[in-house]
Formats: C-alpha cells, sequence, structure tokens
C-alpha cells in the first residue's frame, strides 16, 4: 500500500506516513487507492469481535505490519478495560442503540477521556512507536497537538509516559468546556506539556503547522534528538482507526436485524475539522453501501456551506458555541476529500490550498462539485436549536445526548433523508454538562457544579474518566500568545531527556 501526499507525487509507507504525521510540503498523507471489501468478506466479519475487526481493516491499510501485530495492538487499546459503558459493566468499546426508528445512535465516548477521538488515540501511540522502530528510527518523537477541546486530552491520555515520546498540547483560550479544560490541566505524565493559546482554534492548528514547516524549529528540535509528528487527524495513523467503527456498525445492525446485509443505511457526522466524516466516506470507499453522508454543523457552517455550493470560505466571522470541539473554519481533511473527488490530481489539491492559503477562499466546479455533491449532504443549527434538540430528546426518550451530538440530531432530522441513519454520537453529555443543563432547564454553572446538578436532574451515570478528575491538581496554567508556540514547542522538547 503506497501513499501519497495530497500535494505532490513524493510517496512513502504506512510506517513512514504514521511515523511524519505530516508530508514535508505541507500536505497530508493518503492512500494511492482504496482497498475493496466484498460481501463476502462482509459477512465474514459479522463474527468478529471489535479488535479482530480492528486488525481486519487496518491490514489492508497498513502492510509494514502484520495482521497479528495489528490485533495486539487493538487488543491493547480496547480489550485491557479502558473502556466501560457508564453504568454498566460492559467493556463493548462502542455501543449502538436505536433513538427513534430509522435514528441509530453511534456511542462512541465509552473510553478513558469520555469522546471519540479515544477509539483512535488509543491505538495510535502503538502504531506510531512500532512505526518508528520499523523505520529503524533512533530519535525520540515529540508529538505536537492542537485541539479544539477532546483530541487534547485524548492524545495526552493515549501517550502519557510511553516511552520515546513526548507529547505537547495547544487549546484555544476559553474555547473549549470547563471540563475539557481541566482534563488538559491536570494530566499526569513526565512527557506531557499543555498551553492555553490566545486565540480560536483554527490559530492553534495553523500554528502547529507552522512549526512543522519552520526549518529553524525543526533544527533546534532535531539537535536535541528528537524528531516531530501529529496525533490530529492530518495523522494517518490517527484517522485510519476511526474507519472501523462505522464498519462496525454496520454489522451490528445486520446482526440485530435492522438491516439486511447489503442494504443501503445514511452517515450522519457532526463535524468540524471533517476527519470523522472523512472516515465514513472512506468506508464508502471500501465498499460499504452507505446512502447519503450527512455534514452536521454548528453555526460556524463552513462545511454547510462548501457542500450545498462547491465554495470554501473561510472569511466569515467565527462564534464560539455550545459545541465548542465544531468551532472550526479551516477543516483540515477536506484535503485529503479534495485528493479522491479529483481523481488523485495532486497539482489541483496543491492549488486549491494555495488558494485557501493566500485567499481563504477556493471554489470547486463541474465533476469535483458533482463529486462532492453526490455523496454528501449538509446541514447546520445555532446554540438555540441545539439546545432545544436536548430537551426534544430528553423528554421524548429520556436519553442524554452532548451539544455536539445533538446537533447531529437536528440536522438528521431537518434533513429527512429516509430509510435507516448511523448517527455518530461523539461524547458524553457531562463533558458540556453546563450548556446541557441549561437546555434542560437548570440554572447555568461549571465544572463539577454543573455535572452534579445534571446528574441529580436526570439520574443518568457520570462517567468515571470525568469523576476521578475531582480534586486533581492543576499542572497546566500557562497562556501564550500564537506567536510564541514556536518557542514554547523548541523549549519543551529541549528541557529534558527521555
Amino acid at each position: 500500500m503506497n501513499y501519497t501526499s495530497t500535494r505532490s507525487a513524493m510517496t512513502a509507507s504506512s510506517a513512514q506516513a504514521i511515523a511524519s504525521g505530516i508530508a514535508p510540503d505541507g500536505g497530508l498523507f493518503t492512500p494511492t487507492s482504496i482497498p475493496q471489501l466484498t460481501a463476502a468478506e462482509l459477512e465474514s466479519f459479522r463474527s468478529l469481535s471489535y479488535s479482530e475487526l480492528a486488525a481486519e481493516i487496518l491490514s489492508r491499510f497498513m502492510d509494514d505490519f502484520t495482521k497479528e501485530e495489528l490485533l495486539s495492538y487493538a487488543q491493547a487499546a480496547y480489550d485491557t478495560g479502558r473502556f466501560l459503558r457508564p453504568g454498566t459493566d460492559s467493556r463493548e468499546p462502542v455501543g449502538l442503540c436505536e433513538l427513534n426508528p430509522g435514528e441509530e445512535l453511534l456511542e462512541l465516548f465509552y473510553g478513558p477521556t469520555a469522546a471519540f477521538k479515544d477509539m483512535a488515540l488509543q491505538i495510535m501511540p502503538r502504531l506510531l512507536t512500532a512505526s518508528l522502530k520499523k523505520l529503524g528510527e533512533q530519535r525520540s518523537v515529540c508529538i505536537l497537538v492542537a485541539t479544539s477541546g477532546d483530541t487534547g486530552k485524548a492524545a495526552l491520555e493515549g501517550f502519557r509516559d510511553v516511552e520515546g515520546t513526548r507529547i505537547g498540547v495547544y487549546f484555544p483560550d476559553g474555547g473549549v468546556s470547563e471540563i475539557q479544560r481541566m482534563q488538559m490541566e491536570t494530566q499526569e505524565g513526565g512527557n506531557v506539556a499543555v498551553w492555553a493559546v490566545r486565540g480560536n482554534f483554527d490559530d492553534c492548528q495553523t500554528g502547529v503547522k507552522k512549526i512543522f514547516a519552520s526549518e529553524e524549529a525543526n533544527r533546534a528540535i532535531g539537535d536535541a534528538g528528537i524528531m516531530l509528528s501529529s496525533a490530529n487527524s492530518i495523522n494517518w495513523g490517527r484517522l485510519a482507526p476511526q474507519i472501523v467503527y462505522y464498519i462496525w456498525s454496520y454489522l451490528r445492525l445486520a446482526q440485530r436485524g435492522v438491516i439486511r446485509m447489503g442494504d443501503s443505511v445514511n452517515v450522519c457526522v457532526p463535524t468540524g475539522n471533517f476527519g470523522n466524516i472523512l472516515a465514513a466516506y472512506l468506508a464508502r470507499r471500501m465498499g460499504l453501501p452507505f446512502a447519503r453522508l450527512i455534514c452536521a454543523s454548528n453555526a460556524n457552517n463552513v462545511l454547510t456551506d462548501f457542500i450545498r455550493t462547491g465554495v470554501y470560505d473561510r472569511n466569515r466571522d467565527f462564534y464560539r458555541t455550545l459545541s465548542p470541539s465544531m468551532d472550526i473554519l479551516i477543516s483540515s481533511n477536506v484535503e485529503r476529500l479534495l485528493y479522491y473527488i479529483s481523481g488523485g490530481n495532486c497539482a489541483y489539491v496543491a492549488g486549491k490550498m494555495r488558494e485557501l492559503a493566500e485567499t481563504g477562499r477556493y471554489a470547486l466546479e463541474g465533476r469535483e462539485l458533482a463529486e462532492l455533491q453526490s455523496v454528501f449532504t449538509a446541514g447546520f443549527c445555532d446554540d438555540a436549536a441545539t439546545a432545544r434538540t436536548i430537551r426534544e430528546v430528553w423528554e421524548g426518550n429520556r436519553h442524554l445526548i452532548d451539544t455536539h451530538t445533538a446537533v447531529g440530531v437536528r440536522v438528521l432530522r431537518d434533513t429527512a433523508p429516509g430509510g435507516v441513519t448511523i448517527l455518530a454520537s461523539t461524547a458524553s453529555a457531562y463533558k458540556f454538562a453546563d450548556g446541557v443543563l441549561e437546555a434542560l432547564g437548570g440554572e447555568r454553572c461549571d465544572g463539577f457544579d454543573a455535572i452534579d446538578r445534571l446528574a441529580h436532574q436526570t439520574g443518568s451515570p457520570v462517567p468515571m474518566p470525568l469523576e476521578s478528575l475531582r480534586g486533581s491538581a492543576v499542572r497546566f496554567d500557562t497562556v501564550i500568545d500564537r506567536d510564541r508556540m514556536e518557542s514554547a514547542a523548541v523549549n519543551f522538547c529541549q528541557s529534558f531527556d527521555l
């Protein structure tokens, strides 16, 4: 399996793509072809455990690894007690439950940080460290992460005290929920660092990309015997494991008799950086009968406008919303989508990315626009509709959902695609307890006050990873300007030996 940069003809192996994180030309490593799953193979997967399915799917993309190696990584990630459904003793890493007929919630928040990012970031450290060994890399690695809230904590937890690694996370100051902030600022581990950045997520993401491209930073970090890599979904090792849960959910629907194998279903994903819905798109390209992929946005609706019109334009107002993990105007993984809908035309993708950097916008036309709109549908909702949907689902179904899942539910119901839809439920409601509590008529408050009041009002169990934060000491409280991100990373890498 060869990988190419989205912006040039340079190629890499799967191990090289995972170890590097981002291509030297600034593009994203992407498989040059998508492996196909036959109907017989899908049928044979129905009896597999989640870890066994992960090994099967990842082995199609990562031929630097044996299937046995991949299975051992998956079992270490998913089968060792890190995933627990709140209020139960179930150790299944994900869940699928019917909300209303035709609405199937794919619950992805049973992991150690109560958000869907755990599904990839519990296995990715194993993929990364194994890739470095396969490449004979003697340097240690520093993972730099920009986060809108969930990726940061999941990456910190996944890489905590992993030998030969260190990890630094940047998050927008004031741009994450109180619980998300507490999760990052109290992070344990001897190889971690966290900085709040004055700005929004796009500022953090742009800053990290600049560090990767900086010759001066790479030279200083390299002189310390360290190479840079990423745990954002720009890294293929972060994105690929997300394909698995879409295939798993389809197989579970067939096992439950909701559908027959071969029947089409839709997939609805609340997303800001486009990685989660791109994983569903890749599953579709592999042969899963996914009809429409529904992209759900909050008031920062750059993706909705892009899918509806073909114009990607980040030149717009930025809003801080009840769903902060989606408060994004530059969606990195759209670049991989452009590669596929243009037939692998790297020059085309590079041109669009250059337009975006220089003018803040670009437009699709002709075949590319038709391909985009043949697969994707999009919608968005504001905070008022988000809160109304949380209340509607609680009163109608006695099911507690977070603010991001609520965006997905609202867009799904407004879109009304018909048939069965898998809806990605991306986080525990308790990670955003302040907004959920207020939506249910409670008095707005922060942190554990909001968690306690929400639990009292609904009787829903609080996930143990969040409950365990109570009383944790703050370790990281530094707030920096955007122009200090590079120096913070360099100083961190030079500060100690692993």
